[in-house]
């Protein structure tokens, strides 16, 4: 961990990072940099690795280590984004889009609306999917009022994660706890009297804040494409069957995903086969590629960046400091702080790295915290990245930093709640 050659790795990987937190201003995919980052720690290691004793074997089992866990989350992550994409494909948020802007809502009940909609849709989708979705609402009902655009945009990103918090699917995080064992699939939904309470009290503390009035009119005629209504319960299917493979074969979930994923393909070919027009050019390889891959090879990059990090001795020293000297509970709170910074995948993958002997209410605590702790910045969570580009202008780093206290407020009351019903003796 003194090695000149370990100093530079973390120099290495704070300079990468740093050029994550900054591509609102550089326009470079986040993935670019981690990726070359984890590239220059692991020649770093094996440079010096001769003068500690490491063999090339011990160094391609922790590389093999890091692939193992990568190509699970790969997997279970391209089936899942797939669905995505062709719920999309199919028009599906599109319409749910169309839908409510058709409402006949005024400004307030829109931003209620908007904010449910987040938190029931998110453990379901992801938080950016979600994001996209009401953001496009907000700014097509709303794109004249910056003030409701902003503090809707605020509602939205604030309730897709802690949506996202209490599912197995709601974010990366949870996803990722749930692969490594920590908690099982069921356990999760502890987690939702203490998510909701994180989405609950902004909301209200926001709401009288709210412009009144009524948001534009739109007689847009949208409807979902053939076959929408079957992959949304294609889509579920394979979510219980990432599960059952997992809960009652003792299987990885990311083989369910997979097998939800061929079945979405022949669904396809299903599709293409027997329709005429836009059917005919279905074809969910298509959709494989044009997946997030900016995320999934962020991902790469943040794994094995860590992974070099921890075998040099960082998160070792980083465990007795924190797990050890402050205690789990404190620990895990300041990370959902940390998360508010730094992307909560690197956060999360730190933690499952150092392994600290912890209960799984604690389990839970840091997964909850990592999840929401990115709603009190704008740049904590891909939802609030994403949503201040769909309201250049009216949704910013500034106008969202005016509600963090009142993010805070909900994120302390969340972890009140987990602490009084999960935790023994809270």
């Amino acid at each position: 961990m003194a090695h000149p050659a370990a100093i530079f790795c973390l120099i290495v990987f704070v300079a990468s990072y740093i050029a994550v937190l900054t591509e609102e201003q550089h326009h470079m995919r986040k993935s670019k940099p981690v990726m070359f980052g984890a590239g220059i720690i692991w020649v770093m290691i094996a440079i010096i690795a001769p003068d500690y004793g490491v063999s090339h074997e011990q160094l391609r089992a922790a590389i093999f280590h890091g692939l193992d866990e990568y190509a699970g989350l790969l997997l279970f992550l391209l089936a899942a984004m797939t669905y995505i994409s062709a719920l999309q494909e199919r028009r599906v948020f599109a319409t749910l889009r169309v839908k409510l802007v058709q409402a006949g809502l005024n400004t307030r009940q829109l931003f209620i609306v908007t904010g449910v909609v987040a938190f029931i849709l998110s453990p379901i989708a992801d938080n950016l999917t979600t994001a996209l979705v009401l953001g496009a609402v907000v700014m097509a009902v709303g794109g004249n009022d910056p003030k409701f655009v902003a503090i809707s945009c605020v509602n939205i990103v604030n309730a897709a994660n802690a949506g996202g918090a209490f599912s197995p699917f709601g974010d990366i995080t949870t996803l990722m706890v749930w692969q490594a064992g920590k908690v099982d699939f069921f356990t999760f939904f502890q987690l939702f009297l203490p998510s909701l309470t994180c989405f609950l009290v902004p909301l209200a503390v926001m709401y009288p804040f709210v412009p009144k009035g009524m948001p534009w009119s739109m007689k847009e005629a949208l409807h979902m494409k053939r076959g929408a209504r079957f992959i949304i319960f294609l889509g579920l299917c394979t979510i219980a069957m990432a599960v059952s493979f997992e809960q009652v074969l003792g299987l990885p979930p990311f083989l369910g995903m997979m097998t939800g994923l061929s079945l979405l393909m022949f669904t396809a070919y299903f599709l293409r086969m027997t329709g005429k027009g836009v059917d005919k050019d279905f074809d969910i390889l298509e959709t494989v590629a044009s997946a997030e891959w900016d995320t999934l090879l962020f991902f790469f990059g943040v794994i094995f960046s860590v992974g070099g990090l921890a075998f040099l001795g960082y998160l070792e020293f980083a465990s007795t400091t924190m797990y050890d000297g402050w205690g789990p509970t404190t620990t895990n709170i300041a990370l959902g702080f940390v998360s508010a910074v730094v992307d909560n995948i690197p956060v999360m993958f730190a933690v499952l790295s150092m392994s600290p002997e912890m209960s799984v209410d604690q389990w839970l605590l840091v997964t909850m915290t990592a999840g929401t702790g990115g709603s009190m910045l704008s740049i904590g969570s891909a939802a609030g990245v994403a949503l201040m580009g769909v309201a250049r202008g009216q949704y910013t780093f500034l106008s969202h930093l005016k509600w963090t206290p009142v993010l805070a407020l909900g994120y302390i009351a969340a972890i009140a709640v987990h602490i009084w019903i999960n935790m023994p003796g809270g």
